[in-house]
């Protein structure tokens, strides 16, 4: 079975400009400021009054992130800074937590965008019908039917996260700070990581897919989700390149509310995406369905 960095949880792709040499220096400080107007800052978490700001410090490299997202360790407000390796369990947990949130939504609320499996269960509880004449065994044909899509989403949703955990979230410093053109960032709130992403490049084809988002449900609403979708866009511009695409498997309107308000355009959607982890035998394919979408988000002409 193939293992490769899957995408539940968010996948993107970054499609690189020709030029790959660095940005000038007044160049890329343009783009970084064209990027600070697309998206403004993240508010800071509600606490008490804070003292009169200090005078900005002076700036410091930042090697792969680009621009923004850092805040002083301690402070109230949420800041996005690179992966530290003391935090692997943390970033293991969080993304843990968010693929294991998959399951019900796409058991359940997931149906609704299948619209055969939905006629096919309605045969089936007719079938039952027409043969037992009994409307208490067919009433409990939905319902052993639901039981049968938890069952296959569960399975097949942590035989995903089995592949994933023993890939490159074994080693977020190996798989994704190490290799030239990857990084992983993590949401920082009161000195919590509260969220993550990551961005890998693939020389093969020029591009970078952004991986692993997600963030702790007990932070979620702080608008920490768009500020790490912000960080891999300011990542994009600093290392030139020209367009973003993102792929998920997500059902959740709001995650989908999220990429456009990012200002990424729906692309289309696929009802045969096989995620790492699915089998393809003929229970599965009657019980476990997902619906894989594609967005993208245009920074520069090619």
């Amino acid at each position: 079975m193939h293992c490769g960095p899957p995408d539940m949880v968010c996948e993107t792709k970054i499609v690189a400009a020709e030029d790959h040499e660095a940005l000038p220096g007044a160049k890329k400080d343009a783009l970084l400021a064209a990027a600070g107007a697309m998206w403004p800052p993240l508010p800071a978490a509600p606490g008490p009054a804070a003292a009169p700001p200090a005078p900005p410090p002076a700036p410091v490299a930042q090697p792969r992130g680009g621009a923004g997202g850092a805040g002083p360790p301690g402070g109230r407000g949420v800041y996005i800074r690179e992966f530290r390796a003391t935090e692997q369990e943390a970033a293991r947990r969080i993304f843990y937590d968010g693929i294991m949130e998959r399951i019900p939504n796409t058991a359940f609320r997931g149906l609704r965008q299948h619209p055969r499996a939905q006629l096919l269960y309605a045969l089936l509880a007719a079938l039952c019908f027409a043969v037992s004449r009994s409307l208490l065994l067919t009433c409990l044909v939905p319902a052993a039917l639901l039981g049968l899509r938890y069952y296959y989403s569960r399975k097949v949703i942590r035989a995903y996260l089995e592949c994933a955990l023993h890939t490159d979230m074994a080693d977020i410093e190996q798989y994704y700070m190490k290799p030239p053109g990857s990084c992983f960032w993590v949401a920082v709130l009161d000195g919590n990581v509260v969220g993550i992403v990551a961005a890998r490049a693939h020389e093969e084809d020029n591009t970078v897919e952004l991986l692993r988002m997600s963030v702790d449900s007990r932070f979620r609403g702080k608008g920490i989700a768009k500020a790490l979708g912000r960080k891999v866009l300011e990542f994009a511009v600093v290392h030139n390149y020209s367009a973003v695409v993102l792929g998920t498997t997500a059902v959740k309107v709001a995650a989908h509310k999220l990429y456009e308000s990012l200002g990424f355009r729906h692309m289309g959607a696929s009802d045969h995406y096989v995620l790492p982890g699915m089998t393809l035998s003929l229970a599965e394919r009657l019980f476990f369905q997902v619906r894989y979408h594609r967005y993208r988000l245009q920074l520069r002409e090619e």
